[in-house]
Formats: structure tokens, sequence, C-alpha cells
């Protein structure tokens, strides 16, 4: 794990996260980062913070799109797990979050035709989590973290199985 902040108590807890940024922010931060740190893997989950701010939605997927190729030129080798978002109980930020959805699906999807190594995590799906696994209306309890992470490790699997991470 690389990455220029650390979290949690496990030993290797390096990490790149950016709680409450927006994907234009997170891209300034990962220019730098990945070519400094050159990881082979890179797992993103962007793109809350633009619905709940009702950023400049009807963009999000070209944000997206740019924030990868700006990755990509630093680190060509790498593979990206690039997850859609988690359900919010705020319907209004909800319906937000189902257009960034779609809009990931369609960039994980033209990545791959174009040969980039990319995997796409569907946290909003039947695996992901339900209102329950929401503490805040926005982000998930223990319940809805550990129904992520299975969802990461499967994807990360998938990109073993396709010979992406070496």
């Amino acid at each position: 794990m690389v990455g220029s902040r650390s979290a949690g108590s496990m030993s290797n807890n390096d990490h790149e996260g950016w709680r409450g940024f927006r994907i234009d922010q997170i891209k300034s931060k990962a220019k730098n980062s990945v070519l400094q740190l050159m990881p082979n893997l890179i797992t993103i989950n962007a793109g809350s913070n633009d619905c709940i701010q009702d950023f400049d939605i009807e963009r999000i997927g070209k944000r997206m799109s740019n924030m990868l190729d700006v990755i990509w030129t630093a680190s060509p080798n790498s593979t990206i797990i690039l997850s859609n978002l988690i359900l919010s109980l705020d319907t209004e930020v909800e319906s937000r979050i189902k257009w960034a959805n779609d809009q990931f699906r369609g960039i994980a999807l033209s990545k791959q035709s174009e040969g980039r190594r990319i995997v796409f995590a569907d946290m909003h799906s039947q695996w992901g989590p339900k209102e329950n696994d929401i503490s805040d209306g926005t982000h998930p309890n223990d319940q809805g973290y550990y129904k992520m992470a299975k969802i990461w490790y499967k994807s990360i699997l998938e990109a073993i199985a396709k010979g992406f991470i070496s």
C-alpha cells in the first residue's frame, strides 16, 4: 500500500484517500502522488461529494475520465479498479448518484475497449450497502464497509485473473 497519508491500525496503512474531496480535487492530488509513488493497482471511489454538492453533475463522467487519463499518463501500466457510488438516503443526491453511476460504468467499458487495465466494482448493486448499512445518510456503517470490502476484493481477484496485476 502506498500513499502520502495513513489511517487505521494495520501496519501497512498508507493510502491516498481524501475525504470530502470532489473528483477535480482528487485529480490534483493524484497527478503528483501517482507519478511519485508509481502504484501498480489503484482503487477509486470518487464522486459522492460531487453528487452531494451538486457540482457540475452533467460533466461528472468527463471529469472522471480525465482523472483516469491523468493517472495512466503518470503510470501507464497501472491497473485501476473504478467503483460506482453507494446509495444515498437523500433522494435528490441519490438521483445524481444514479446518473454518475451510469457514467462511471460507461467509462469503464470504454476504457476496457481501449485496452486499458480497468475493472469496474459495482457498489450500487445487490451486494453493496443497503439503507440499513448507511450510518448518516451518506457514509456506510461497519456492515456497509464490510460489503464494500467484499466487492473490492472480488474486483482485485478479477484484475488478477485478467493478468492486470504484476
